[in-house]
């Protein structure tokens, strides 16, 4: 009986130090992982909104960007953190959705070892061909690549990256065989495109819709499954004709899992009122990133949806763990 007893103060003594914890949160600056190299959209965004975050909780919170794999260097370095909501990881697509598939060795689990705490934005791409390509509309590109199949060919930056799987998703729904060019990074694939030698590309719209403004390149349809507030004129590639489409690049919040739940409800709700700041939205729309502040049960919900659509196609279309 006297072990139970201890063992119930044990319990109890550790709910209310969590409480006191997060009562008191934070008391101390705060650090936002990133795992992707400064001046990139992820990095950006996470500057705009630790700005706020800090101003908001009274302390600051530095960026710190841990770039490599995938995004899945800065994530271990959260993924091994003190659970107390001092370290916030910038939590990707690919991090949190299908990383695990596509590296064979992670020295982490995003499911186990990563709590979600709000989806930040959604990242829409946009189908995206040279002008000098016949095709004017998402219909007509289909009928040209089935009629010539294996001729036409789409770049993205680098296997496994959004800019990959949203294609191959359209290229599964579509039923057309298009080829697969690779490259190290979305300017040298970008370039390639303005210069022809691939003729399709799915990519971010802040990065590419100076070409489309100036007549380089023509944007034929936007992935996301409603029209954009975006580009409100743009029609979804499902209204193209490629039946249930739907594809966006996303990123978020998340802590280390155990991390105490009042904690991660204060940065949920801090982060929200942050991104309805007039001056972040304005911003975040400038980087092609539509806000969505949801809740932590949301923002899993959302995650397991896109482990459950992803991991199947990579297996269909052949995508090996590296």
């Amino acid at each position: 009986m006297s072990r139970l007893i201890c063992m119930a103060v044990f319990t109890i003594a550790g709910l209310v130090s969590a409480g006191v914890s997060a009562q008191n949160y934070p008391v101390r600056p705060m650090r936002l992982v990133v795992g992707f190299a400064p001046g990139g959209s992820t990095d950006v965004t996470a500057r705009i909104i630790a700005d706020k975050l800090g101003n908001a909780l009274g302390q600051q919170v530095i960026v710190d960007n841990r770039s490599g794999a995938g995004g899945n260097i800065g994530a271990d370095v959260v993924a091994k953190s003190n659970p107390d909501g001092y370290t916030l990881l910038m939590a990707t697509t690919g991090v949190m959705a299908f990383n695990h598939y596509l590296y064979s060795k992670l020295p982490f689990s995003a499911e186990k070892d990563l709590a979600p705490v709000t989806q930040v934005g959604s990242l829409p791409l946009i189908l995206i061909v040279p002008a000098s390509l016949p095709a004017k509309s998402v219909k007509e590109l289909v009928t040209m690549a089935k009629s010539q199949p294996g001729k036409y060919s789409f770049g993205s930056s680098g296997v496994g990256g959004a800019t990959h799987v949203t294609a191959e998703l359209f290229k599964a729904l579509a039923a057309i065989d298009i080829v697969h060019v690779p490259y190290k990074g979305s300017g040298q694939m970008m370039t390639d495109l303005l210069g022809g030698q691939v003729q399709i590309a799915f990519d971010q719209i802040a990065s590419s819709i100076s070409h489309v403004k100036s007549g380089k390149l023509r944007a034929l349809g936007i992935t996301t499954a409603k029209r954009s507030t975006l580009l409100p004129d743009l029609p979804t590639i499902a209204e193209g004709g490629v039946t249930g489409y739907e594809a966006t690049s996303w990123n978020g919040f998340a802590v280390r899992s155990g991390t105490p739940r009042p904690v991660i409800n204060l940065l949920q709700q801090e982060t929200r009122k942050a991104m309805a700041v007039p001056e972040v939205k304005e911003k975040m729309y400038a980087l092609g990133i539509e806000p969505i502040g949801s809740t932590p049960e949301e923002f899993a919900t959302h995650i397991r949806a896109e482990r459950e659509k992803w991991i199947p196609l990579f297996i269909k279309i052949g995508i090996q763990p590296q």
